[in-house]
């Protein structure tokens, strides 16, 4: 008969190697799927800046550009290190089977 459930003196679960293993995998897959979820806002929001015209006002040189592209970059990952838009959340809601069954 298989042990299922170890418990040190004080009754508190005791974490084997494969739970903090497999802990480890999860965290290491929800930050992926966050990192994803911020790649794919800030190709959303590159996508969203070319609909702007040029008005003109401003001098369009590498330094502007670089700048913008900064900008996207840590508004994307902030908005993807919050709730996000959702994506990331279902990514790993799909995937975390795979890596630990059952949790």
């Amino acid at each position: 008969m298989p042990i299922t459930n170890i418990v040190d003196a004080a009754g508190a679960p005791v974490k084997t190697p494969a739970d903090t293993a497999s802990n480890k995998n999860l965290q290491s897959l929800r930050q992926s799927c966050r990192d994803f979820e911020a790649i794919y806002t800030q190709e959303m929001y590159k996508a969203m800046r070319k609909t702007v015209p040029d008005s003109g006002l401003f001098e369009k040189d590498m330094a502007s550009e670089l700048y913008k592209e900064q900008l996207d970059m840590e508004m994307a990952k902030t908005a993807a290190a919050g709730r996000g838009n959702g994506l990331g959340e279902a990514m790993y809601q799909q995937m975390k089977d795979k890596i630990a069954p059952g949790k």
